[in-house]
């Protein structure tokens, strides 16, 4: 029995993990994405006018 006291906190670390790693995968793009894509490109555009290479 206590092997499965020794697996048990990888295994829920493992799983754990997973669930993080799929959250991510979905939440990538979604009906924000153009917003959120056009608010980088607007941020990377004033730094470059900042820095005088617009």
């Amino acid at each position: 029995m206590e092997y499965v006291e020794a697996l048990f906190p990888p295994v829920v670390m493992a799983v754990a993990f997973a669930a993080v790693i799929v959250t991510i995968i979905r939440n990538q793009g979604g009906a924000m994405k153009a917003k959120e894509d056009a608010a980088v490109d607007a941020a990377i555009a004033a730094e470059r006018e900042a820095a005088g290479r617009g």
